[in-house]
């Protein structure tokens, strides 16, 4: 993303802007978002992917014979990707002058800690859904955010997640995350907003874009259309 917030990382390979190691993430396998798309938009359509990293989604709507346009502004992340259109570009300026079946905002990327930055991905969103098409939007779960703690996060691929270190902070949490592999390891720091119902219908009323319902039971999927 395009804000002059920026995070850090350490570890083998290139990171991104935003501290993310490209080839973590390029090991890192899909965790359901295909399935989540899926249950809202038939197979086939034009899915618009925003912050799309090396594929890990990216692969798994393809899988499914969705149309992807994939949008990142790693050209070391878009490398990775196949099978798919990529363009190397912020969300916040994108305007690919086009509307898509469905836009994807994932990875919990409306949590970025400034109330600009997520306007304008949700602006980005609305410019690029067609009438009657869907928004669909991953947040961190507001219900366990306060006790987002130091120790074990979970283990995929054969990566095993821990949380280094929290500072909890009014609505925003400030985390170091230690990722580890068998051969490699890397860290990210970054900080993350509570968003919770409220707030994030506000947000999209004020994008131009409502809230339907929610797609999972923890209601971390949202999913919006245009208002």
């Amino acid at each position: 993303m395009g804000s002059a917030i920026r995070f850090t990382g350490t570890g083998p390979g290139a990171r991104t802007q935003d501290g993310c190691a490209v080839e973590l993430y390029r090991r890192l396998p899909a965790d359901g978002e295909a399935e989540i798309v899926a249950a809202v938009v038939s197979i086939g359509g034009s899915i618009l992917e925003l912050g799309s990293g090396p594929g890990r989604v990216t692969h798994a709507m393809v899988a499914r014979g969705y149309a992807v346009t994939a949008v990142d502004n790693s050209a070391e992340m878009l490398a990775h990707v196949r099978g798919a259109e990529t363009v190397l570009a912020d969300i916040e300026d994108l305007d690919l002058g086009r509307g898509f079946d469905a836009v994807l905002l994932a990875s919990t990327l409306i949590n970025f800690p400034e109330a600009g930055t997520r306007a304008a991905l949700l602006a980005a969103c609305r410019r690029h859904v067609r009438p009657g098409g869907a928004v669909l939007i991953e947040r961190r779960n507001p219900a366990t955010f306060s006790a987002i703690g130091p120790g074990p996060a979970g283990e995929e691929a054969g990566i095993r997640h821990v949380v280094e270190s929290v500072r909890h902070e009014g609505r925003l949490a400030h985390i170091t995350l230690r990722s580890e592999a068998a051969d490699a390891a890397w860290t990210q720091s970054f900080t993350c907003e509570l968003i919770d119902d409220e707030q994030l219908a506000e947000a999209l009323a004020s994008a131009g874009l409502r809230l339907v319902r929610w797609l999972d039971p923890p209601r971390r999927w949202a999913l919006a259309e245009p208002a």
